[in-house]
């Protein structure tokens, strides 16, 4: 009889309850505790990510590096994360994850993720201190960013269709949204 993987009902759950997730397609994340889990993503959405990864690759500066998921990124024992794409300190990475929020975190929109990417992503990034968080939308297609300011997002900017958007954080890029999908 094969083994079959339960959760716990009565406990929040951990890093170690990820350990025991299968390995079907599905990314497995926790947010204080409650599992998310989501399906492989679409083609607009991997074709965005993987042409801004090979962006901020190639503008990357020694001493960081450009993650896509799926990536762990340990915010907490309850709450672990992984961004569509991520730059982080290559000093703050360990053999098997980010134990460290990272300087940018980046989702592409879903219709089965937007809420989670907007709002709940989004505040966990933000309380951890990610200096950056962007959502890209393949639909539209768009851009909005946002970087920490007193511990606070505020928006560093946004662009739509062929306009072109340029940030500095955490290091300096330009992107045009139409690129990412067409």
């Amino acid at each position: 009889m094969a083994d079959v993987t339960t959760l716990p009902r009565s406990r929040a759950l951990t890093r170690s309850d990820l350990e025991t997730m299968p390995d079907d397609g599905h990314r497995y994340e926790l947010i204080d505790g409650a599992l998310l889990v989501t399906p492989a993503p679409v083609t607009k959405h991997q074709r965005a990510a993987m042409r801004l990864g090979v962006q901020l690759h190639t503008s990357c500066p020694p001493g960081l590096e450009v993650f896509a998921a799926p990536f762990d990124v340990v915010l907490a024992d309850d709450t672990v994360l992984q961004p569509d794409l991520l730059v982080a300190r290559v000093s703050d990475l360990h053999a098997a994850n980010l134990p460290a929020p990272p300087l940018l975190a980046i989702e592409i929109l879903s219709p089965s993720t937007r809420c989670i990417d907007l709002l709940l992503k989004r505040a966990r990034f933000e309380a951890a201190g990610c200096r950056s968080y962007w959502v890209i939308d393949p639909d539209e297609p768009s851009i909005t960013a946002w970087e920490l300011s007193d511990g606070t997002y505020v928006e560093a900017g946004r662009a739509r269709g062929q306009e072109t958007l340029t940030l500095e954080l955490p290091y300096a890029v330009t992107i045009c949204p139409a690129d990412l999908v067409g």
